[in-house]
């Protein structure tokens, strides 16, 4: 197969994300975040996960970013410099290292005439592999999102931080939950809720006296209440203002409290164009935002949180049955049944790091593969031969099942650890379960 003229491959359905290892090392590339599918999100977070995970002797590992626009000629000027700049580092080894990387970048860049639309990310260094030797890796990536910022640096790790910041999720919504004793205010990201104040309430709930002092005294209530209702509102106006991607407010609360705290002034009044509705929850602690969340779940039935309780709802449905119903869990039996082309809806946690590697015998066609959490499993023994076989393939098991589901119309769906959904499926069912499109006998 010929070479591609650009010195990285450009991503497909499945593998364009994931880091492949070859005779060569693989380079990599990223589409636009916004055209991913989730398991092309999941092999974007892996990439930078095994990115995070070299770690150099020294300073010996480049990160390079260069933005759409920018001229490449003024990058390989900017390189040059550095590669001069290098001889005066001390260490011999560290020199020859971070001198090799950067004419590694050169080398690549004299095949690219113009950067793509979001830019690209070079990620090339020496990681020490034992024995006082050392390997170089080099990653290049095309961001999901537009680089802004040309920047080179130079450390004992890759630079990631610009990459993280697109795997933010984009979908966040405000929760507050409230009643006269105590309110909970909190943020939902995606699948996770992150509780950010919770706070008492000093307001007396009854009173003993009577006459004119029961006037008095329930005016005094009112006072402290409003002040506490106040309180509640300025500090959601500063959790929730300088949000500009919060895409609306929900509000809970046992009775009525809820509604006269979302119908009055106490929230800043871009707030209040936001609130998409108010709901009733018998808690206004932690678990009250949970509450709040499965009760709105009818309105906000569009988030992928609420889509991950229904897949799995479906599921434990099927589970429940006397006879297991059609259902499938463990990896073995979901193989089995995947491979029947018996499979509706495969459930995969993000959680499971798991590999599918393929070996081979090089004196004969004997071939040999292993499943488990090591991307480097120890090589099996020909049986023939009586000598180790040689890694010919390692896959994530993530994107072997996806590729499966796919060749049978399968659906396939990522579940988050974020939620206790997801957690539960990692847990109890060893991140693997399927709803089947008919029964099998295993």
């Amino acid at each position: 197969m010929p070479q591609p003229m650009v010195p990285y491959i450009q991503a497909n359905f499945i593998w364009g994300l994931i880091c492949r290892r070859s005779s060569a090392e693989t380079r990599q590339t990223v589409r636009s975040m916004q055209n991913l599918t989730p398991i092309q999100r999941y092999d974007f977070r892996k990439a930078l996960e095994e990115l995070e995970s070299y770690k150099g002797r020294a300073t010996e590992l480049i990160s390079l970013y260069i933005p759409a626009g920018k001229i490449i000629s003024d990058v390989t000027s900017y390189l040059r410099n550095e590669h001069s700049q290098s001889s005066n580092i001390k260490s011999k080894s560290t020199r020859k290292n971070v001198t090799a990387a950067i004419e590694s970048i050169m080398s690549r860049l004299k095949n690219i005439r113009i950067a793509p639309e979001n830019g690209l990310a070079f990620f090339v260094g020496h990681i020490p592999i034992g024995a006082d030797q050392t390997r170089m890796i080099t990653r290049v990536v095309e961001p999901p999102s537009p680089i802004t910022t040309f920047l080179y640096r130079c450390d004992s790790y890759f630079y990631l931080d610009h990459l993280r910041d697109m795997l933010a999720e984009d979908e966040l919504y405000g929760l507050i939950v409230v009643d006269r004793a105590e309110a909970t205010i909190g943020l939902l990201s995606g699948k996770k809720i992150e509780v950010i104040k919770n706070i008492q309430s000093l307001v007396p709930s009854k009173h003993g006296r009577g006459g004119q002092s029961a006037q008095r005294f329930e005016r005094l209530i009112e006072i402290a209440a409003h002040e506490y209702f106040k309180k509640v509102g300025d500090l959601a106006n500063e959790a929730f203002l300088s949000i500009t991607e919060l895409k609306g407010l929900l509000i809970g609360g046992p009775g009525s409290t809820k509604d006269f705290f979302k119908d009055n002034d106490y929230l800043h009044h871009e707030l209040r164009k936001k609130v998409i509705e108010s709901f009733d929850t018998g808690y206004t602690d932690e678990y009250g935002l949970r509450e709040l969340l499965e009760k709105a779940r009818p309105t906000l039935s569009h988030l992928e949180v609420s889509r991950e309780k229904d897949l799995m709802s479906k599921l434990f449905t099927e589970i429940r049955k006397e006879d297991g119903g059609l259902s499938a869990y463990g990896l073995k039996d979901v193989m089995s049944a995947l491979n029947a082309g018996a499979v509706q809806i495969l459930l995969v946690s993000e959680g499971l790091n798991m590999y599918h590697v393929d070996f081979e015998c090089p004196s004969c066609d004997e071939t040999s593969s292993v499943t488990g959490s090591l991307r480097e499993p120890p090589a099996p023994m020909c049986p023939v031969h009586a000598i180790p076989m040689e890694e010919t393939e390692s896959k994530d098991l993530v994107d072997e099942l996806a590729l499966i589901c796919d060749s049978y119309s399968s659906d396939f769906e990522l579940i988050s650890m974020d939620s206790s959904e997801g957690e539960m499926l990692m847990k109890a069912f060893g991140g693997v379960a399927a709803v089947l499109r008919y029964k099998i006998s295993y």
